[in-house]
């Protein structure tokens, strides 16, 4: 973790009292905990200096000048407006109704082939998904392409998404509200892939795409349907990697879903 006033903190002629060195310190862990993991500028910056006094930081200063003045609203009923998945991902990057993507540093629309017969979908990018921009490119999405290793699939044989699209802060749970802005985008999404097979990666992605409250422990090993167009696609849910990786013991389980996976795919 960088903080700019690292060095304040640990020099002994940086003038703070026990008191005021205690009173930073536990602000830090505060901004630790809200997800805040690296700093946007080399030097530190008083934000509780007058208005007037305030500068931007060079990153924040630089997107100001970027930004355009006059620019075409975004909303979830352009989605429907999209004919492929690169016109959807650009209708994603330019859409402002969802507040994870101002804390984000980048969109996480999909990886792997936008072909693919099988389509899998988790819950939210995580720290690692949002420096690269990509889902399931972390300890979970290594998990992940082991688990398809093991029925001969890889990421040139699959496609990968999640329900959200930006990083929650702190990698916390999206609200209901946050997955609401994005799901007309995921429905195209699902609608434009149009998949033979569709893997939802735990049991949020099953809630919030099925609207099914049960738990994923009863949901998983058992064919489901999603209402796709004019037709029905073959779903099944499954435990998330993250959770396996958190309870090993259920990785018979997953074994087991995915061996129904491949089965599916060999009879389609």
């Amino acid at each position: 973790m960088h903080w700019c006033a690292g060095s304040a903190l640990g020099s002994k002629d940086s003038g703070m009292t026990a008191t005021e060195r205690q009173t930073v310190q536990a602000l830090l862990a505060w901004y630790e905990a809200m997800g805040v993991d690296e700093a946007i500028g080399e030097a530190p910056v008083d934000w509780f200096a007058p208005a007037a006094q305030k500068p931007l930081a060079p990153a924040l200063e630089a997107k100001a000048a970027a930004r355009p003045s006059t620019k075409t609203e975004v909303g979830p009923a352009s989605a429907r407006n999209a004919t492929s998945l690169g016109e959807l991902e650009a209708l994603v990057a330019s859409f402002e109704g969802c507040a994870l993507k101002r804390t984000a540093k980048n969109l996480c629309f999909a990886r792997g082939r936008e072909d693919a017969r099988i389509m899998l979908i988790g819950e939210a990018p995580g720290r690692d998904e949002d420096l690269q921009g990509k889902p399931f490119v972390g300890r979970a999405g290594r998990m992940l392409d082991l688990m398809l290793a093991a029925i001969g699939l890889g990421e040139e044989h699959v496609y990968i998404t999640n329900t959200v699209c930006w990083r929650p802060p702190g990698n916390r749970t999206p609200t209901q509200e946050e997955v609401e802005a994005c799901a007309p985008f995921l429905a195209r999404q699902i609608e434009l892939l149009s998949p033979q097979v569709l893997v939802l990666l735990g049991g949020a992605a099953a809630k919030n795409i099925l609207g099914i409250t049960e738990g994923i422990m009863r949901l998983r090993g058992k064919w489901l349907t999603y209402a796709c167009a004019d037709r029905d696609i073959a779903t099944l849910a499954t435990l998330h990697p993250a959770f396996l990786l958190r309870n090993p013991e259920h990785k018979r389980l997953a074994w087991r879903d995915m061996l129904m996976v491949k089965e599916a795919l060999e009879r389609a």
